[in-house]
């Protein structure tokens, strides 16, 4: 029954990296594989385990308990990604991200390189990789007309917006599960993934100012009358960020889970969206009014927007990980894995092969979604929080991907927006991925074992 169990996962898995030839939304395979896996186990009367930590075995446990556990640690992760979607669409509600626009004061193709790539790696740590992506290429097709000039910009920015998101703890998906998993705390991986992130934009950003494609001055008019939809672009812009920066603050001072914070911040955000709005509150209808006559509320707009085909997927995959690790298969492919290689987490600096493990998870994150990789780590070490590791595989699988454009959801969006052919960004940009992702591994092995032998 293992064996069929398996067959079922990796058919599932095939079709979400194949969502592209297949013509068919990930969300599909991935809530058929979630539901056909957990019904094998039902009607199969499999016996489920439950991951004991501290003795680092696996404890028997009812199937309706460890399946509302594992739905509990999944409803945290997909109600914090609500709440973030949400107050990203409130900013744009009221326009925020034409802020950016300001910060566009220059023609020289170099320096716009760096100025995009530079507001990719800080936006994507905030508001995540796939939202920092849109809001700059938008921005980018209302400034570069250059067709070939702007693919350039638009594949460097996919390598800035996945290393921005591979520091902070709200930057990405992945990130997200191993904070919210507590595998990981905000303040140790910003101080080990923070170096890393940066050498893996800035190394390929410095490299691409070089070539020829960004030589000389763009004939563009910086647009400085261009004047925002509403006037509190600004401020919704800067209170949106803030409160998305809030919340690792708010779970470092009470220890609750990050949704928590994430749901506050939502809150004190929608109370100014809907003054700054002029609406009244309402609990029976969407639709609000004020002096000027009948429209939605920015809440309710923002709520409309949210992509919901993408929690799906997250709970799709997430709750299919989840299948394999409650049969304890994830817990014994690690055991294989420990007496194969060295085990990812030891006391000293992880050795050449373990390393070579985590860069092997990089590479493959390229190929195959990241969030499953990463769900899959979760679910078979137990190794402590803060564990050098868990730091190594947020960087790997976060940035890993940017060597090929179907690697990463920012790559993606960023594909469809800009219509970017696989092959030309694989010969055109996956090499200054590599190398920035290469250059970023360097760092953090030298980082880690510097401050592992200070401790």
């Amino acid at each position: 029954m293992e064996a069929i169990i398996i067959i079922i996962f990796v058919l599932g898995y095939l079709a979400i990296a194949l969502e592209h030839n297949l013509k068919i939304d990930k969300l599909i395979p991935a809530l058929a594989m979630m539901s056909i896996l957990w019904a094998i186990i039902a009607v199969s009367h499999l016996d489920v385990f439950e991951i004991d930590t501290v003795s680092k075995s696996l404890k028997p446990e009812h199937l309706e308990g460890i399946l509302l556990h594992h739905l509990g640690k999944t409803a945290e992760i997909l109600v914090f990604l609500l709440g973030a979607m949400t107050i990203v669409e409130i900013i744009d509600y009221f326009d925020g991200f034409s802020t950016i626009k300001s910060y566009v004061k220059t023609k020289k193709k170099a320096r716009l390189l760096w100025l995009f790539t530079t507001l990719a790696f800080i936006l994507s740590a905030i508001i995540d990789n796939l939202t920092a992506t849109i809001v700059l290429i938008t921005i980018l097709q209302k400034i570069v007309k250059e067709k070939e000039v702007r693919l350039w910009y638009a594949g460097l920015i996919v390598i800035a917006a996945n290393a921005g998101g591979a520091w902070s703890p709200i930057g990405d998906v992945t990130t997200t599960m191993l904070w919210i998993a507590n595998k990981v705390t905000a303040n140790s991986l910003i101080e080990h993934v923070l170096l890393p992130s940066i050498f893996c934009y800035a190394v390929p950003t410095f490299i691409a100012s070089r070539l020829s494609i960004f030589k000389g001055s763009l004939d563009i008019e910086i647009e400085d009358n261009e004047k925002p939809k509403s006037k509190f672009s600004a401020t919704m812009f800067y209170l949106g960020l803030g409160g998305i920066l809030f919340v690792p603050i708010f779970k470092t001072f009470t220890h609750l889970p990050p949704y928590v914070g994430m749901m506050l911040s939502l809150a004190i955000i929608g109370v100014f969206a809907e003054y700054f709005s002029k609406s009244k509150f309402s609990l029976s209808s969407s639709n609000t009014t004020d002096n000027d006559g009948s429209h939605h509320s920015p809440i309710h707009k923002s709520l409309s927007k949210i992509e919901m085909p993408s929690i799906l997927f997250f709970l799709g995959i997430l709750m299919s990980v989840a299948a394999l690790e409650s049969l304890g298969m994830l817990f014994n492919f690690a055991g294989v894995l420990e007496e194969s290689v060295p085990f990812l987490g030891t006391e000293h600096a992880s050795t050449h092969i373990s390393d070579l493990v985590v860069l092997l998870l990089g590479a493959g994150s390229a190929v195959i979604d990241n969030v499953p990789l990463v769900a899959a780590s979760i679910g078979m070490f137990s190794i402590p929080i803060d564990e050098p590791a868990w730091h190594f595989i947020a960087y790997s699988a976060g940035t890993g991907g940017s060597m090929l454009i179907i690697g990463s959801a920012a790559g993606v969006v960023a594909m469809g927006m800009e219509k970017i052919d696989f092959v030309w960004y694989l010969k055109k940009i996956g090499w200054l991925a590599l190398i920035g992702f290469l250059s970023g591994f360097a760092v953090f092995v030298l980082l880690r074992d510097f401050l592992l032998n200070a401790a």
